[in-house]
């Protein structure tokens, strides 16, 4: 009697042990829907964050001018003099070099400009105001201010930054 072994590699590498299994050749049916789906789903969730993509850019700027505003504030209060931020549009910005030094103002604590943003003041008394030469907005040393309400547009959006005349208090009034 022959001993068997419990490993013969006779029988299971033999040639004729049937076709060898061969890799995949391409995607199935529910494969490439999976993934169309999938596909379809992040352009529904990406598009409209693509369509406004000036929308980050626009909120900076208008946080950026909140910011002034508030820094003039506490500067005028701090060291007891007035505080002036001055708000120019792309084209005023030629417009500060032009000035004769003597009548440059001198208690101008920042510079806000915009980038392809349109400016609108209306002061403390509910006038409007040109911003052909830029808006400036000065706080005193009491905690008052000149006051008024600056709108900037860019596109169909729209922010209005209060700045109460008693007070000085800055506030953001509504977003769109």
């Amino acid at each position: 009697m022959t001993p068997i072994s419990v490993f013969d590699r006779s029988i299971h590498c033999r040639p004729d042990a049937g076709p060898p299994v061969t890799a995949q050749q391409g995607f199935t049916l529910l494969e490439l829907l999976l993934v169309l789906g999938i596909l379809g789903m992040a352009a529904m969730l990406l598009g409209p964050g693509l369509a406004t993509l000036d929308s980050p850019g626009f909120n900076a700027q208008t946080r950026e001018a909140t910011g002034l505003l508030n820094y003039a504030r506490r500067m005028a209060v701090v060291q007891g003099t007035p505080a002036t931020i001055e708000f120019l549009s792309s084209a005023d910005e030629a417009d500060i070099g032009a000035r004769e030094p003597e009548k440059a103002p001198t208690d101008v604590v920042g510079r806000w400009r915009g980038e392809n943003i349109t400016l609108s003041y209306r002061d403390s008394a509910g006038q409007d105001m040109p911003t052909d030469r830029g808006i400036q907005v000065t706080f005193y040393p009491e905690g008052g201010s000149t006051g008024g309400e600056l709108t900037m547009r860019q596109d169909n959006r729209r922010q209005t930054i209060s700045v109460d005349p008693f007070s000085g208090r800055v506030q953001v009034l509504d977003e769109d």
